[in-house]
C-alpha cells in the first residue's frame, strides 16, 4: 500500500524514495534468511550508512545529514516494513550517537563521521539485570584512577552487544541516585569489557541482544561524555528521541501486517467471494487501517514540536504507547484476517506478531510511559 506523505522539503522525498529503494533491495529480499540463522546484517547496516541514512537528524558538519525529525521517523517506518530488526538497529546506533553529538568534547566529536556513516556501529548500556525501569538506580560504578575510568558491573538486554564498535556506558562515578550517574563513550576492544552469550528471543532474531560484564574496565577518562554527574540527564534526553524511533519502527511494521493482511483478503475466496467482502473481517481490516493512521499521525505529531524546539518528552511518551500498542493489535488480527495460514511462518504475519510485542517493552516499557503521561497530568 503506498502512503500519502506529507514532506517538508523535495529533498525529504528524494530521501524517502531512496529508503524505499534500499528497502525493497536490500532488506525485503534476505529478511526471511537471517531471521531464520539469527544473523546479525552488518553489511546492510554499512550500506545505509554509506547512503546517508544512519546520520539523518545529525548536522552535516559531523557527517549528518541535517534532517529534520519528522523526515527521519518516515525513513524509520519505511525499513521497518521490510525488516524490523534493521530498523530498530538504525534507531539504536542513532541513540548511540547522540551522547557525543550533544555532550562530547571536540575530540569526541570528532568519531562523529565514522559514527554517523555506519563505519562503527553503537550501543546504548543504560539497564542493568536488577534495574530496568529504575535507571537513577543503576550500580554499574566507575572509579577514577588517574587518566583512566576503571569500570565494573553489568549490563543487561543491550541491543548491538557482541557487535557494537562502541558503547555508551552509564555508570555511577558519584553518590546515589540521578545526579551520581556519568557517561562514557568506550571501544568495544576495551580489555575487561565483556559480552556475554546472546539471549534467546522471541522475535527480532537476527538483532543480538545479550548482557555485557564489565570486569575492571580501564576507560581513558576524556572519554567521559559531557562532565561527571550529567550521564542521567544525557540517557534521559536520548530516550525521548529513542521512544519517537520506536514509534515509527511499530507504525511501519503494523503497514506490513495491514498491507499482507489486506492483501490476502483480496486474494483468498470463501462461498464465491473474496472475505475482504465479508462485514465481519472487512470492518477488521478498516480498524487495522485506522490504527496505522493514527499511530502515524500521533508520531509525526510528536516529531514536530522537537523539530521545533518545543518540550515534547509527554507527546513522545504518548506516541510511544499508542504506535506500538497499536502495532500489537493489528499484528494480532493480521494472523487472525489469515486464519490457519497466519499461524505459521509461510507468511510473515506470524513474525511481525513475535516481533511486535518487543516494541511494547523497549525504550521505556509503557507502563512507565503511562507513568510519563499521568505525572504530567498531576502537574497540570
Amino acid at each position: 500500500m503506498t502512503v500519502d506523505r506529507v514532506l517538508p522539503t523535495e529533498e525529504a522525498g528524494e530521501l524517502l524514495g531512496l529508503a524505499t529503494e534500499l528497502a525493497d533491495g536490500e532488506l525485503a529480499p534476505r529478511v526471511a534468511a537471517f531471521e531464520s540463522r539469527g544473523e546479525f546484517p552488518r553489511e546492510v547496516l554499512r550500506t545505509l550508512g554509506r547512503a546517508g541514512l544512519l546520520g539523518l537528524p545529525y548536522p552535516t558538519g559531523y557527517g549528518g545529514a541535517d534532517q529534520p525529525y519528522e523526515v527521519y521517523l518516515q525513513v524509520l517506518e519505511i525499513l521497518a516494513s521490510r525488516w524490523l530488526a534493521v530498523a530498530e538497529a538504525v534507531s539504536v546506533h542513532t541513540l548511540a550517537c547522540y551522547p557525543v553529538s550533544a555532550y562530547g568534547s571536540t575530540k569526541l566529536r570528532e568519531l562523529l563521521p565514522d559514527l554517523l556513516g555506519g563505519e562503527l556501529l553503537g550501543a546504548y548500556c543504560l539497564s542493568e539485570p536488577q534495574g530496568g525501569s529504575d535507571a537513577a538506580a543503576l550500580t554499574t560504578r566507575a572509579v577514577r584512577d588517574g587518566e583512566e575510568y576503571v569500570v565494573s558491573g553489568t549490563k543487561a538486554w543491550i541491543t548491538h552487544a557482541g557487535i557494537a564498535d562502541f558503547y555508551n556506558i552509564f555508570c555511577r562515578t558519584g553518590g546515589p541516585g540521578a545526579s551520581g550517574i556519568s557517561c562514557l563513550l568506550a571501544d568495544a576492544a576495551t580489555p575487561g569489557i565483556v559480552p556475554q552469550a546472546p539471549e534467546r528471543t522471541m522475535g527480532l532474531r537476527s538483532s543480538p541482544v545479550a548482557q555485557i560484564a564489565f570486569d575492571a574496565a580501564r576507560v581513558p577518562a576524556d572519554r567521559l561524555v559531557g562532565s561527571e554527574g550529567v550521564g542521567f540527564r544525557i540517557a534521559m534526553q536520548a530516550l525521548d528521541s529513542g521512544r519517537l524511533g520506536i514509534a515509527a519502527c511499530a507504525v511501519g511494521l503494523a503497514q506490513a501486517a495491514l498491507d499482507h493482511a489486506s492483501g490476502y483478503a483480496r486474494e483468498r475466496n470463501q462461498f464465491g467471494r473474496p472475505i475482504i467482502e465479508f462485514q465481519g473481517l472487512g470492518f477488521l481490516l478498516a480498524d487495522m487501517a485506522t490504527q496505522v493512521a493514527a499511530a502515524r499521525a500521533l508520531t509525526l505529531a510528536a516529531a514536530r514540536l522537537r523539530d521545533a524546539g518545543r518540550p515534547y518528552s509527554v507527546e513522545a511518551a504518548k506516541a510511544k504507547v499508542f504506535a506500538t500498542d497499536a502495532a500489537m493489535r493489528v499484528t494480532t488480527d493480521a494472523v487472525q484476517v489469515l486464519g490457519g495460514a497466519g499461524y505459521v511462518s509461510d507468511h510473515p504475519v506470524e513474525r511481525y506478531l513475535r516481533e511486535a510485542k518487543v516494541l511494547q517493552i523497549v525504550e521505556g516499557t509503557n507502563q512507565i510511559q503511562r507513568l510519563v503521561i499521568s505525572r504530567a497530568l498531576a502537574r497540570g
